[in-house]
């Protein structure tokens, strides 16, 4: 059976956006994002990062460092019990006319072949317009969160919903998950008591 996942970027969603982060010491979870995936991986839900990292194809930072950073980041979701089962990121210039940039769909459906995914069952949440258009081109659900630099009010970005952190945006997911739960135990439960004994 294919997993649902949550896909998530990283600027500006689990750590600062600062300024092409090109050092480990540059990468700042934010407060109480460790817990926010820790509940998601204790819930069963695959835990993806998607992100757009063009400071490599700028020179700002080598694909080692980015690798150093990432593993930073884990060691830090490790103190709270926490982790992300896949990292796919992009490293090209938005005007390379990738298919993986966001709002781009290939690093989603990368995944979901990779790791076995169900992408209309899943979310993805992030800060920007470019994360929810991909969302939504993906066909899943979509959160936007307010900790990036500039608050996203563009029209074209609509998500199913809004949510202030990464926290929060959780635990409307994790409500999702639990009514979805709730209306498929009641179908099985008519189901069974509509069969002839």
């Amino acid at each position: 059976m294919l997993r649902r996942a949550v896909f998530l970027d990283r600027d500006g969603t689990i750590a600062e956006d600062v300024n092409y982060c090109r050092r480990p010491q540059d990468f700042r979870m934010f407060p109480r994002a460790g817990e926010a995936i820790a509940s998601l991986n204790k819930a069963g839900l695959a835990v993806v990062l998607v992100t757009n990292q063009s400071g490599v194809a700028r020179g700002h930072l080598t694909e080692k460092t980015l690798a150093q950073i990432h593993q930073k980041m884990m060691d830090e979701l490790a103190e709270y019990g926490a982790g992300v089962d896949a990292i796919y990121y992009c490293p090209h210039l938005p005007g390379d006319g990738c298919s993986c940039r966001k709002p781009g769909t290939e690093l989603f459906h990368r995944a979901a072949a990779e790791l076995g995914l169900a992408l209309t069952r899943s979310y993805v949440v992030g800060d920007q317009e470019i994360d929810i258009l991909a969302g939504h081109a993906a066909r899943c659900q979509t959160v936007l969160v307010e900790t990036g630099p500039a608050p996203c009010t563009s029209d074209a970005a609509r998500p199913d919903h809004r949510a202030p952190t990464l926290y929060e945006a959780a635990q409307w997911i994790l409500g999702r998950e639990r009514s979805s739960t709730r209306q498929l135990s009641l179908a099985l439960l008519d189901s069974d008591s509509a069969c002839p004994q």
